[in-house]
């Protein structure tokens, strides 16, 4: 565990610090802490007076994020911990209100080039895809115990995968021999039900397939709503919320949610008077998502989905 090569380039850097307008003597919330980048940038604008709180569910991502934090220790509290869990997280530390949260909703680049972690079809590994190494439910269960109508909705709702009735199928097939154990025998399976065609251009064939049982392994979209709603109860008034996405069922979920909050009364157009009572509660600072620099996507291809979306307490 000490020796952990926590690498990660930290996405749109300075678009996701700019955008949280921070004050020294706030208290600001990275729910996604990782190896520590936008926290590092968050604690060193803060003051005397300011506090971060460092949330992940990786206890890997937490050891190294502690070692890049040191200069700031006494402004930070680690969480190990889901996001979605952002007000027990505040409740369990005393605070009351917050004056920004960041989620960065990617895989780390940490996470995608540690082999024995599961999430990439580049590598040989056992299935595994846990965000939270002390989670019991891995994709092994997913592909081994789900049924095919399952796999195909999950395949077919998180991988966008338009061939996700065959790889069901061919799943199934596959574990009444024998138990699928590893990404390349996953990958596999997948390959086996490709057009020859598919198999020789664009994406890896098992990219929408992994990225679906991912999703589902760490319920990475059910997450979302709960937390942005959490997080609007809690901020103080001009405090800024900044997420970033890096596929479109993300970004469409953080866009719904963002709207569901900015929006006001929900009266009949012919009502004359509004009787639901209802006012918005945060302004939308993002019509359309800030992308990454030219400058960034030459660095960093990790970088080319990236959107990045802010809100505003009002």
């Amino acid at each position: 565990m000490e020796n952990i090569n926590f690498s990660h380039y930290s996405v749109m850097l300075h678009e996701c610090i700019d955008s949280l307008d921070i004050k020294p003597d706030g208290v600001y919330v990275d729910a996604t802490c990782g190896g520590g980048g936008h926290s590092y940038e968050i604690a060193s604008r803060l003051g005397a007076g300011g506090r971060l709180i460092c949330i992940d569910q990786d206890s890997d991502a937490l050891t190294a994020a502690g070692k890049r934090l040191e200069p700031f220790r006494e402004k930070i509290t680690f969480v190990k911990n889901n996001f979605s869990n952002l007000a027990k997280v505040l409740d369990d530390l005393g605070i009351e209100r917050i004056d920004g949260l960041l989620i960065d909703l990617g895989v780390s680049s940490y996470q995608l080039d540690t082999p024995e972690r599961g999430f990439s079809y580049n590598s040989d590994a056992p299935l595994d895809m846990r965000m939270d190494k002390d989670s019991a439910f891995s994709a092994y269960e997913v592909v081994n115990n789900y049924s095919e109508s399952e796999l195909r909705r999950i395949l077919f709702d998180y991988g966008e995968e338009s061939f996700a009735p065959k790889i069901a199928g061919a799943i199934v097939a596959a574990r009444a021999e024998k138990p699928v154990e590893t990404t390349f025998e996953l990958t596999n399976i997948i390959k086996s039900v490709m057009p020859k065609k598919l198999l020789a251009v664009g994406h890896h064939p098992a990219k929408k397939s992994f990225q679906a049982i991912r999703i589902e392994v760490n319920s990475e979209l059910a997450v979302i709503p709960p937390t942005i709603d959490s997080a609007v109860e809690r901020m103080n008034e001009g405090g800024r919320i900044a997420i970033l996405s890096f596929h479109s069922l993300e970004d469409r979920c953080v866009k719904q949610c963002f709207q569901k909050n900015a929006q006001g009364c929900t009266c009949p157009p012919d009502f004359p008077i509004c009787i639901c009572g209802n006012k918005p509660k945060i302004k939308i600072l993002t019509k359309k998502p800030m992308l990454p620099s030219k400058e960034e996507l030459e660095a960093n291809h990790r970088s080319h989905s990236a959107k990045l979306r802010v809100a505003e307490k009002v």
